[in-house]
């Protein structure tokens, strides 16, 4: 996975140019946690925003991505996307809270490192914006 970001501002909110990789790992965590039964209060919790908010998101990431795409993102687009990079891997706690690696893997499509440097990117991305 690409470990870069670039994030460029665009009035009160940002364009994100994501490779392929990105744009579905950011899908794979949002749709995870919005397949979950949680209500907008659980989501708001998780992400930072309601059932409507997190859907709208993650239609608008859907699809088959195979080129580099820009998105326009708000702040607030931005904090569910990071939130849910950060929260989706505790969706695969077991016994003791161990990490459950090869789950995660199955069902999200990549390693939870990815999650890990793309929530970080993203981030720094802001920063530099």
């Amino acid at each position: 996975m690409r470990t870069q970001l670039k994030l460029t501002r665009d009035g009160d909110a940002f364009i994100a140019r994501l490779a392929p990789s990105q744009a579905s790992a950011m899908y794979e965590a949002l749709s995870h946690l919005s397949e979950q039964d949680y209500g907008d209060t659980e989501l708001t919790l998780l992400v930072g925003s309601g059932r409507e908010a997190v859907d709208a998101l993650v239609e608008r990431l859907a699809g088959r991505h195979t080129e580099v795409r820009d998105f326009r993102l708000t702040i607030e687009e931005l904090h569910m996307v990071h939130s849910a990079l950060t929260a989706a891997p505790t969706m695969f706690l077991v016994r003791g809270g161990v990490f459950a690696e090869e789950p995660f893997h199955i069902r999200l499509g990549f390693y939870r490192e990815n999650f890990d440097v793309l929530a970080h990117a993203v981030v720094q991305a802001v920063a530099e914006a």
